[in-house]
């Protein structure tokens, strides 16, 4: 995909030189397929990251949004650039060490100043005493659940997650043996139960959130071209607890057996 082509998959005010930098564009302008694919992961997040961006400029002064589980930080980079370059600050966290030693020479290449990068996994990373917004871009299987817990412990007024690789609830339900006759047949072949264990882990994840008050939205990320770990779990904090939502969760886990991490004591 040649330069002109390239221009066109960029948001407003976003450009080329970070996405070189990022190694998603080429020195010569060129994007390939699998940087395209990313790309449009990424933009897409941002369009729909918007309102909640928006809401805490309008809140703070010094909004803070924390990127879980960053890999690259192409996520906290973007947003960065687009939002963050005046006030505010990003914090990426992710375990891998030579991750975010790379990120972190990218950032101060680039004048990021406010681009923070913080080693460790999610659950057990150091965060700042608050966080208004809370993203975790494919965080693998129960790293999501860290990360919704991150959100909650600190209070962050919205979350975004995009699940990965679900795989603890469909391991629960080859185990489980007193399913009731529905269920059983939802799960009985290897890649039904995936699938259903992957969307009953999701369904949780929704319902625990609006049982601690968050507005809840459920939408595709992207196309199924670019991507098929496409779901994306939209909270914004309007209460402090939902009973309806906390029964509906407790009678979907009572009526499957399931135990997921992320209901844990």
């Amino acid at each position: 995909m040649g330069p002109k082509h390239v221009r066109k998959e960029l948001l407003p005010d976003q450009s080329i030189a970070l996405l070189q930098a990022l190694h998603l564009v080429t020195r010569d302008g060129q994007l390939n397929a699998d940087a395209r694919r990313k790309l449009k992961q990424v933009n897409h997040l941002v369009g729909l990251l918007q309102p909640a961006l928006d809401a805490s400029f309008a809140r703070s002064e010094t909004p803070v949004l924390v990127d879980v589980g960053s890999g690259n930080a192409y996520l906290s980079f973007v947003l960065y650039e687009l939002f963050f370059q005046t006030r505010g600050e990003v914090v990426a966290v992710e375990q891998r060490p030579e991750l975010v030693a790379r990120a972190q020479e990218r950032a101060a290449a680039l004048g990021f100043s406010r681009l923070k990068f913080v080693v460790g996994d999610i659950a057990g990373a150091v965060y700042p005493p608050r966080i208004d917004i809370l993203c975790a871009l494919h965080a693998c299987d129960t790293a999501t659940d860290d990360a919704l817990r991150v959100a909650l412990d600190h209070d962050a007024a919205h979350v975004a997650v995009v699940p990965c690789c679900q795989a603890e609830v469909a391991r629960q339900l080859k185990e489980l043996r007193d399913l009731e006759a529905p269920f059983r047949a939802l799960s009985a072949h290897p890649i039904h139960r995936r699938e259903f264990g992957s969307h009953l882990t999701n369904v949780v994840r929704g319902l625990w959130l609006e049982s601690h008050g968050y507005k809840v939205t459920v939408t595709e990320l992207s196309g199924w071209e670019h991507s098929l770990k496409n779901e994306l779990i939209l909270g914004e904090r309007v209460q402090r607890t939902n009973g309806m939502a906390k029964a509906q969760l407790d009678a979907l886990v009572a009526s499957t057996g399931i135990a997921p991490k992320l209901l844990a004591p």
